[in-house]
Parts: C-alpha cells; structure tokens; sequence
C-alpha cells in the first residue's frame, strides 16, 4: 500500500506532494487544467537527525505552511487569469523595488501574520480565558482542563462558520477529491473518476485530524506546566506549538501506517467526525478530474526520480 502521498485542496484545485515533488493542478475559467510540479527540498534529506521522532513532525509542520501558502497562492493566480486586479500602492512598490524577492517578502509576512494569528486565537485566548475561573479554582491543573475545553470550542465554532461560507464549501468539495483520490491511491485501485468516487471522502492524516490531534496533545503538555504567573504561561505556549505540532504528527503518522489497529482507529474518530461535518463534501467529476491530475503528476515525477537514483 502506498502511503507517501499527501495533499491539500487550493483554490478551484488540489496540491499532491510526494517526498520529492509537489504538483498543484487547478481548473482554469476556460475549463481547462493547469498542472505546476516542483521538486521540493526538505530539512528531513539534509541530516538524520531531522528525521528523529518529533523533530521530524516540527519540521513537516513548518515545511506543510510554507508549502502550502505558495501553493494557495499560485492556485489564486492561476484561477484568476484574465481578471484585471489593479495592486495596492504596497504591492506596487515592493514588485518595482524588489521584484521576485519582494513577492516571497509578502508571501513570508502573510504566512508570519496568519501563524501569529493562529497562535492568539487557539493558544493563548483559551488560556487568557481559563484565567477568569482562577477565583473559584486554584488549581492549575484543573485550569488546565478548562483552558482545553475552551480551545476546542473556539476551535469547533470556527469550523462551523468556515464551512457556511460558499467560497470555502466549494474548497472543501476538492479537499473531499484529494481525500477520495489518496485513498483510490491507497487502496491499489487504477486512478479513474470511476474509481475514485467509491473511495471515501475521510482520511487519518487529514490535516483536520491533525488540528484536532493538537488540540487534545496541548492540554495533556500544558498540563506539567502548573504555573500560576501569567506571563510565563503565555510564553510556555508559544515556545511549545513546536513540540506539540511535532507529538501530533507522529500520532497521525502511527495512525496512518495502522489502518487495522483498534487503537489508531479509536484516536482517529474524533478528527474523522470533524471531516465528515465540516472540513470535506462529495465532490463532483470534474474536482475528482483535477485532483486525479495533481496525484498522476507527481507520482510520474517520483518514480523517474527513483529509477534514477
């Protein structure tokens, strides 16, 4: 069973990466499909010390946001061709002043801006919030506890109203394809529209069994950090989004090369209800098209890769 291929939906496509190469394939206003492979480089090929447990999920992790914005980002110009967009004085000067590097300057400041987000939002807001109970419960431990069960409510409110916003529903119907294509892939069916629509639209290492994954691994982490200074809380949250996005990734990857075991299957129910109600829909032949497209290209660039070396 293959399981080196992972992906992620764009904007009207789909993004399939292999350990070498990643190709993103979108579907353009003239109907037609416009496929970008690009071998990609990774800290994980450098050292074998990046390939130990849990520094390699740290830097997958890290790796998956850079990835993953560039890719959004070509989706968006690919599938925006043809549409005049006049660019804001900023955009202007920092294409004239710095050409290419200025766009992966902007690139890097809304990846930074978007993580920072993040972090305040599902990190520290729950935790700033668990403090107004510290009148009535002393203990940090317990605090803790309600500081995880407010992170993922936060977290659960926010994938409701995501999955009522039409632009969003028509991305998770090509996250829905990449799911259903990863898992025709998995299971050794010929890739076909045929094929692929049997297969389910749920996977284990979805990167919303991931999140969900964190959300449960932060309250166990915080919860040997019991102190009571509120500055050093907040930075304890910070510094450990690493670690807890490294732990988290080796569940997930435990899980996925598990599919028989009783217990991968158990820790993956929680992430799988989230797919199936919010973050993946059936898609229709044409998304399966597209993202059967992204997974055939990398897949001829990895094999000739590995016939090569």
């Amino acid at each position: 069973m293959r399981t080196d291929i992972g992906g992620q939906a764009v904007i009207e496509g789909v993004m399939m990466k292999g350990k070498n190469y990643y190709s993103v394939a979108v579907r353009k206003l003239d109907n037609s499909i416009s496929i970008d492979t690009k071998k990609s480089s990774s800290l994980l090929n450098k050292h074998a010390i990046f390939r130990s447990p849990i520094i390699r999920g740290m830097i997958v992790f890290a790796e998956s946001l850079i990835v993953g914005t560039k890719t959004l980002t070509y989706s968006a110009d690919v599938f925006g061709e043809g549409d005049e967009e006049e660019e804001s004085k900023f955009e202007l000067w920092l294409r004239n002043k710095f050409g290419k590097k200025g766009e992966q300057f902007l690139m890097g400041m809304t990846l930074a801006f978007s993580f920072a987000l993040s972090i305040v939002i599902f990190m520290l807001l729950p935790m700033w919030l668990s403090q107004i109970f510290r009148p009535w419960i002393p203990s940090s431990f317990a605090l803790n506890l309600i500081e995880g069960a407010i992170r993922i409510t936060i977290f659960l409110i926010y994938m409701k109203l995501v999955a009522n916003m039409k632009d969003i529903k028509r991305t998770f119907e090509y996250h829905g394809a990449e799911h259903k294509t990863i898992n025709c892939l998995e299971q050794d069916k010929e890739l076909t529209v045929e094929n692929v629509k049997t297969c389910t639209r749920l996977h284990k290492s979805c990167g919303t069994s991931f999140l969900f994954i964190v959300m449960v691994v932060s309250i166990l982490v915080f919860s040997v950090f019991t102190t009571k200074n509120i500055w050093l809380r907040t930075i304890v949250r910070i510094i450990m989004v690493p670690v807890i996005s490294g732990i988290s990734y080796e569940l997930i990857r435990w899980a996925r090369k598990n599919p028989d075991s009783k217990l991968a299957n158990l820790v993956s129910i929680p992430g799988m209800w989230l797919q199936k109600e919010f973050t993946t829909l059936e898609p229709d032949d044409a998304q399966i098209e597209v993202a059967i497209a992204a997974i055939q290209a990398v897949i001829e660039k990895e094999d000739a890769a590995n016939a090569n070396s």
